[in-house]
């Protein structure tokens, strides 16, 4: 398989996979018990690898939410629990949707070789979210080690892509309310901004931007360790299913 082949069929898979825990009930559950809602759980433990930063750090790395929403929910959350134990706290709930999910799937030692191999290649320059994450320790245990480098992954690519936005001359936000409409409230912002085609056509640089610098990441496997990535993949989404 081809990196170019890899990149648009496993990153995509990726992205929904490493979020899965996000909002399930058992997290929302360890929120709860912390004192916090979900989302400000999501705020605190998503962003808790920055450490104790201000607000307007966590928006930075976030990229497509209103800085005040940011403000309001990160500083509340913070007011509960200290971030770098909300970051853990989050962590260990990837790994426990991963042990109950993944421990029958065959070939994790060899996907999570090759997951290790791209994130080392990685050059955190720019990426606060995913070196935050990449730096966290991991578990020994396939399924959970599993689960972490998949979100780390998805951590890479959501950087790598926020990236691309800012360098190709769209404003997060609008580039948010294209890829999703119906999410733009629920991302702390009062009403719609105008769009043009000229920032339809800048997000769509933005997306083949991000296909190739993921592309040469991605490029330190072998086809026979990217066509594994890919059948893992799938093996992970019909686990999940």
């Amino acid at each position: 398989m081809t990196t170019d082949a890899l990149v648009t069929t496993a990153d995509p898979a990726i992205g929904a996979l490493g979020s899965a825990f996000y909002f399930i009930p058992p997290t929302l559950e360890r929120g709860k018990a912390l004192g916090l809602d979900g989302f400000r759980w999501y705020f605190i433990g998503r962003g808790g690898v920055l450490g104790d930063a201000e607000a307007a750090v966590v928006a930075s790395a976030f990229g497509y939410f209103n800085p005040e929403l940011v403000e309001k929910l990160w500083t509340s959350a913070r007011d509960k629990i200290a971030p770098r134990d909300a970051g853990r706290a989050y962590l260990a709930c990837a790994h426990d949707l991963g042990r109950a999910k993944f421990a029958r799937i065959d070939g994790l030692g060899e996907f999570c070789e090759a997951a290790e191999a791209v994130l080392a290649g990685a050059h955190p320059a720019a990426l606060s979210l995913f070196a935050g994450l990449n730096a966290e320790p991991r578990p020994d245990d396939l399924p959970a080690r599993t689960m972490q480098l998949v979100a780390t992954l998805r951590e890479l690519r959501g950087s790598v892509h926020l990236v691309a936005i800012v360098a190709s001359g769209i404003s997060p936000r609008v580039a948010h309310q294209i890829r999703r409409p119906d999410m733009v409230k629920g991302f702390g912002w009062d009403g719609e901004v105008a769009v043009t085609d000229a920032d339809r056509a800048k997000l769509a640089a933005a997306d083949r931007m991000t296909d190739e610098l993921m592309a040469g990441i991605w490029s330190v496997l072998d086809d026979s360790a990217s066509a594994h990535v890919v059948s893992t993949v799938t093996a992970l989404q019909a686990a999940l299913a």
